[in-house]
């Protein structure tokens, strides 16, 4: 599985969902997913791709990680994986 579609399948686990039904696009709040579901989404890729994700990525203002969209976090867990890797 790429990024891409660990993350989605994630996402979707976390809003009780389908893969198909998470896009790019989506929003963790079109998903129904609430504060805990995001706690548990964010342990869920860190474990996944061993990264630390930013305690401040609900604040793109203050984080290099934005949890805004599905596109979003999938930028940013590549990131965090070149980062990693340079």
């Amino acid at each position: 599985m790429n990024v891409k579609d660990q993350v989605i399948a994630i996402v979707a686990e976390q809003a009780l969902l389908e893969p198909s039904d998470v896009t790019l696009d989506s929003t963790l709040d079109d998903l129904g997913i609430d504060s805990l579901g995001l706690v548990e989404a964010i342990f869920a890729i860190e474990e996944t791709f061993d990264i630390s994700v930013p305690f401040n990525a609900n604040d793109p203002s203050e984080s290099d990680f934005d949890i805004s969209s599905v596109a979003k976090i999938i930028a940013g867990i590549e990131k965090l994986k070149a980062e990693q890797s340079s």
